[in-house]
């Protein structure tokens, strides 16, 4: 028998390994999901990142016929439900319903156990949520216009208050005096609503927070409202300017943002998956109608889309925690 004779069959009997070795992974894709998934958030229940991850798992529930549940894992500034969901088996069953402290704690941290930008694999941004930057009745301003100018004369005497050092809010402000080149004090409380209680009662003189939390204050008299943290106005509220208008200061923009990821290296065909259903699930009229009842803009855009956003949050807060001159913890 010749060389020539042997070839072929060499070549095909040597390529069986590798093409049983495509089979599982192949069988697993195209069975997914075949048992419960879980969507981790990395913060406590009830606040809107919650609300947000529990309208998405029941709607994938519905679509793909395996019950998904959220697990809460609160702690360390998000980062004990996002190492979790880093360090979880790439298999589409641990999903993150990852917040914008995501991008921030690599400016507020010395040691931070993943890396947001390499370990998770993007699969969609749900929602942004704007912030109000309000003042309490008795401060005389009436726009961000006066207010910047208050506190260009009154330089390290105004107050404004935030759910803590390194939330979005903290941001939003040191954002706002950083373009507004004014210099604020910032008062740190632990959780959102202190800092609300002591804004109405008027310890502080100005915060910037969800917009949601606070509009009611505004329409009830106890604060007035200067200005949206977003690029654009709120549907819900259109008299109220944007502080990029009312500044002017062009180009401000601070928004919390919530997004769907999986961990890196989640195969193609089931983060295809995930998207198509998440997507269709943020587009749908109840949903869209949610969110606009809440306040938010509703998102469902692309994961390359995602990644490059959170590239983005990454770089520009940064900046502005080196600006602000805050160290890292």
């Amino acid at each position: 028998m010749t060389f020539r004779s042997l070839r072929l069959p060499q070549l095909f009997f040597s390529a069986i390994p590798l093409l049983l070795a495509a089979l599982p992974q192949a069988s697993a894709q195209d069975s997914y999901p075949s048992r419960l998934i879980r969507i981790i958030v990395p913060t406590s229940p009830g606040a809107g990142l919650d609300v947000t991850a529990r309208l998405i798992a029941q709607g994938l529930s519905d679509r793909l016929g395996w019950r998904v549940v959220v697990e809460n894992r609160a702690g360390a500034s998000t980062m004990i439900g996002n190492d979790m969901v880093a360090k979880a088996p790439p298999d589409g069953y641990t999903l993150l319903m990852g917040v914008s402290s995501l991008a921030i704690n690599p400016a507020m941290y010395k040691k931070v156990p993943y890396d947001a930008l390499r370990d998770f694999a993007p699969i969609t941004l749900a929602v942004l949520v704007p912030n109000l930057v309000a003042v309490h009745r008795s401060v005389p301003v009436k726009s961000v216009k006066e207010l910047i100018a208050l506190a260009r004369a009154r330089p390290g005497e105004i107050l404004y208050g935030s759910p803590g050092a390194g939330t979005n809010p903290h941001l939003t402000m040191e954002l706002f005096a950083s373009m507004a080149k004014v210099r604020m004090v910032h008062v740190p409380y632990k959780g959102a609503t202190p800092s609300v209680i002591d804004v109405i009662a008027g310890n502080i003189a100005t915060i910037g927070i969800t917009f949601a939390m606070l509009i009611p204050h505004v329409r009830d008299g106890k604060l007035r409202a200067l200005g949206v943290t977003s690029a654009s106005r709120i549907a819900v509220a259109p008299d109220i300017p944007t502080v990029a208008e009312a500044g002017p200061m062009p180009g401000y923009e601070s928004v919390n943002w919530f997004g769907l990821l999986a961990p890196a290296r989640t195969p193609e065909a089931i983060m295809a998956r995930l998207h198509k259903e998440v997507v269709a699930i943020l587009r749908s009229p109840e949903i869209k109608q949610r969110f606009h009842n809440d306040a938010v803009q509703g998102v469902a855009g692309s994961p390359e889309e995602f990644s490059t956003f959170i590239k983005t949050e990454t770089v520009k807060w940064a900046k502005v925690a080196r600006d602000a001159g805050i160290q890292p913890e």
